[in-house]
C-alpha cells in the first residue's frame, strides 16, 4: 500500500479515536502532531543589566535562543514576548536584524506580544515581527532618541578638586560631565541623534507600512501610548496575549513551547572566583564588574521609570 495512503489512514484513525479517547492516552504513532510555536522572551533594558549580576539584553545573549526557536522541528511560527523600555540603539537593531534574517531563512511567520512595555528599542524589537499584539494597558511607542547626563563642574570646584584631562583630538572629551558644556559639542550630539532617529523611523515605516494611520509628527516625536491607543495608530495589529492569539490562529491544541535562556556567566564565574555564589570580596577590595553592573542597573531603572514602572 502506498506510503501516502497509510499516512492518511493513520490520521483518520487518530481523528476518530481522538473523539473518544483523550490524545494524552493514545500512542504517539496514533496522535496527529500538534502545531508548534516556539516562544522567545525578550526582557529587560537593551544593552544594560536590569539587576546587579544580570546580563544585558543583547544579541550575544539571545542569539542562541533565536536559533533554537527558528530551527525547531515542526514549528509553524515563532512568538516573541517583549517587555523592554529600550536602551542601546545598536543592540536593538542587531537583534531586530537577526530575527528578520532567521524568519526569512526558515520561512516562518513571527508574532510579537508586548507585555508591560514595548518602547523605544523594545518597540524596534517588536517591528521584527510580521504582526504585533499588545495588552490594552501596555506602553507602546517612544520612537525617538534620548541622551542624558549630569554637569558636575560646580560640584568639583566646590570640593576643591582639579580636573586634569589630556586628549589627542579636540572632540575626544566631548560632553565630559566635569567640563563646561560647549555649544558645538551639543550640536554634534544632536546631529548624531537625528541620524539614529531617522534610521529608526525608516525601520518602523518599512515594518508597518500602510498600517500606520497617524502622521509623522505625532508618531515619531518620542511620545508613547497605551496598547489600545497604539492599535488605533497602527503601531500594533491588535490586542491580545500569546495564548489567546496563537490558539485562534493555529487551533486549541497549539503547542506553545518557551525556549529557555542560555545559562549566563558560566565561563566568567570559573575565571573570576569572586563572582561565584556566596563568595565575598576580601575586605577593602571593590569588584569593577559589580560596580559596572550597579551603574547599568541604575540606568536601566531610569529607563523603566520613564514609563511609570
Amino acid at each position: 500500500m502506498p506510503t501516502k495512503m497509510l499516512s492518511r489512514r493513520s490520521s483518520d484513525l487518530a481523528a476518530m479515536l481522538g473523539k473518544v479517547i483523550p490524545a494524552r492516552y493514545l500512542p504517539k504513532a496514533l496522535t496527529a502532531p500538534r502545531p508548534l510555536v516556539p516562544v522567545v522572551r525578550l526582557y529587560g533594558a537593551i544593552g544594560m543589566p536590569s539587576l546587579p549580576g544580570q546580563s544585558a539584553l543583547s544579541l550575544a545573549g539571545v542569539a542562541a535562543q533565536l536559533e533554537v526557536a527558528f530551527e525547531a522541528k515542526g514549528a509553524v511560527a515563532v512568538a516573541l514576548l517583549i517587555n523592554s523600555p529600550g536602551g542601546s540603539p545598536a543592540q536593538s537593531h542587531l537583534i531586530h536584524q537577526r530575527i528578520k534574517a532567521l524568519a526569512s531563512k526558515h520561512k516562518l511567520p513571527v508574532f510579537a506580544f508586548i507585555e508591560d512595555v514595548g518602547a523605544s528599542g523594545g518597540y524596534m524589537l517588536a517591528c521584527a515581527a510580521d504582526e504585533i499584539f499588545a495588552d490594552p494597558t501596555s506602553v507602546v511607542g517612544s520612537i525617538g532618541v534620548v541622551s542624558a547626563g549630569f554637569g558636575l563642574t560646580g560640584l568639583i570646584e566646590k570640593l576643591g578638586i582639579e580636573r586634569r584631562i589630556y586628549t589627542a583630538g579636540d572632540s575626544k572629551a566631548m560632553l565630559d560631565p566635569f567640563m563646561p558644556e560647549r555649544d558645538e559639542d551639543v550640536m554634534r550630539l544632536k546631529a548624531l541623534q537625528a541620524d539614529v532617529h531617522e534610521s529608526f523611523i525608516d525601520l518602523v515605516k518599512a515594518s508597518r507600512g500602510e498600517r500606520l494611520t497617524g502622521g509623522d509628527e505625532s508618531l515619531f516625536n518620542g511620545a508613547f501610548w497605551t496598547g489600545r491607543k497604539a492599535a488605533g495608530l497602527g503601531l500594533v495589529d491588535g490586542l491580545g496575549d500569546v495564548r489567546g492569539v496563537m490558539r485562534h490562529r493555529f487551533g486549541d491544541e497549539v503547542d506553545l513551547r518557551l525556549v529557555p535562556a542560555a545559562r549566563r556567566g558560566g565561563l566568567l564565574r570559573l575565571l573570576i572566583p569572586n563572582l561565584s555564589a556566596g563568595a565575598a570580596l576580601p575586605e577593602g577590595r571593590v569588584s569593577l564588574i559589580d560596580a559596572d553592573n550597579l551603574i547599568g542597573s541604575l540606568e536601566a531603572r531610569a529607563l523603566w521609570g520613564r514609563y511609570g514602572l
